[in-house]
């Protein structure tokens, strides 16, 4: 800067002055600025109308910024043992078909229920049964039989038995895994119910079964398998009988495993269980001529204690086994005999019933002494010697339909109607 001299350094200190504003009297400088307002930025339209208050009304989302809503279980804390289950779903009054109501999680109710009405104590007690099935289930509504609870895994199921008749029990629908559980068959259907226990003298029997009844009743007497006394009880309302009566010792008839053998008879032939000898006679027409069936020999005598229908012949030569069996014997040689002749020939008059006896304990004294005291016969099955026994269920059919056709060949000799004459 020497060099340039005293003019060259003034145009330098011109030129590096800077260019702000002048400072001002008083120490303060002025500013000199563009005084200018703020640029204005115009929005679209519909940005507007969302500036400004709007009704409680949300504005529409375009789909991408929908957030869909969470599982509720996802957010809800889990409940602890102590806590009740939730409330069951009931449908829609609006909704087609009949209210029902949805079993939650937990629900132990049908388990329960099942469990209980298996017992025959409870069946006694509080006059409850319990069916499974639609044919059993629609049998029973179509007789009369009143519906308490039922409990079904789809809807399907009651669209299958009259409505009028469901809407007066409880609709509980249930997990076709919770019925599988606690049913009793193979293969079950989905559908189980509680019934109050039929009352003979208050069902509805179908009017097909009223107008095929014939003056024939079966009496069982030690009846015992729950799978005998269903088949009997659907061979009686096969065969027309007017009634079956079944004496102390015999299976409960309302057992699932009987209700499940009997195909429905329960329904169709009026049943009174758990009779006493000495009430037996009450509860048949006047008189009725009592008949046995048996399988003894002809040539041996009634009276060998318990002579049960299927039994083998006796073998002359089987020693004496023990004294209880000396003990029958002789309370069997104070009974009256009774007429021995093959089930064939002709022994149904009306009203007759027919005693049969189960294959363990076979026919008590009593039944015996009932026949003896009427009347009746002892009706003989004759088996191939060497042949153990016949079954209860079968001898009861055989016996019963031969009783059935004799009647009818009967009835019709007395219409003077000329019909093949009963052999014998």
């Amino acid at each position: 800067m020497a060099a340039l001299g005293r003019s060259g350094r003034a145009l330098l200190l011109l030129l590096l002055r800077p260019r702000g504003p002048r400072a001002e009297p008083g120490g303060r400088r002025g500013v000199r600025a563009l005084r200018r307002s703020p640029v204005r930025v115009l929005q679209p339209r519909s940005s507007v109308r969302e500036l400004q208050p709007q009704s409680p009304v949300r504005a529409p989302q375009p789909w991408s910024s929908v957030r869909e809503p969470q599982p509720r279980s996802s957010m809800e804390r889990p409940r602890s043992s102590a806590e009740p289950p939730p409330p069951a779903v009931e449908r829609s009054a609006a909704a087609a078909g009949p209210r029902y109501e949805k079993a939650a999680a937990g629900d132990r109710r049908l388990g329960k229920v099942v469990t209980i009405a298996k017992s025959k104590k409870f069946r006694d007690n509080h006059g409850k049964v319990l069916l499974e099935g639609h044919r059993l289930i629609k049998d029973a509504l179509e007789a009369g039989a009143v519906p308490q609870t039922l409990f079904f895994s789809t809807v399907g199921h009651l669209k299958l038995l009259p409505e009028a008749e469901i809407k007066r029990a409880s609709l509980v629908k249930v997990k076709f895994e919770d019925i599988k559980t606690w049913s009793d068959l193979v293969t079950p259907q989905g559908l189980l119910g509680i019934f109050s226990k039929p009352d003979p003298a208050k069902m509805s029997y179908p009017a097909s079964q009223l107008a095929s009844s014939l003056p024939l009743l079966l009496i069982c007497d030690n009846i015992r398998d729950p799978g005998n006394l269903g088949t009997i009880l659907r061979s009686a309302a096969g065969a027309g009988c007017e009634k079956v009566l079944l004496t102390k010792g015999c299976v409960d008839p309302w057992e699932p495993k009987v209700l499940r053998a009997g195909m429905g008879a329960h329904f169709r032939v009026p049943i009174i269980a758990n009779l006493d000898w000495e009430s037996v006679p009450t509860n048949l027409p006047a008189g009725t001529q009592v008949c046995v069936a048996d399988n003894n020999d002809p040539g041996t005598s009634v009276p060998r204690g318990a002579g049960r229908a299927g039994s083998a012949p006796a073998s002359p030569k089987s020693p004496m086994k023990s004294s209880p069996k000396e003990h029958e014997d002789e309370e069997a040689a104070a009974m009256p005999e009774l007429a021995a002749q093959h089930y064939y020939k002709d022994w149904a008059r009306a009203p007759v019933a027919v005693v049969v006896g189960g294959e363990t304990h076979g026919l008590s004294p009593a039944a015996l002494g009932l026949a003896a005291s009427t009347g009746g016969k002892r009706l003989l099955i004759p088996v191939v010697p060497g042949v153990d026994s016949l079954n209860s269920a079968i001898a009861a059919a055989i016996v019963l339909f031969e009783g059935k056709r004799q009647l009818l060949w009967r009835h019709k000799q007395e219409d003077g109607r000329q019909e093949l004459p009963v052999p014998g």
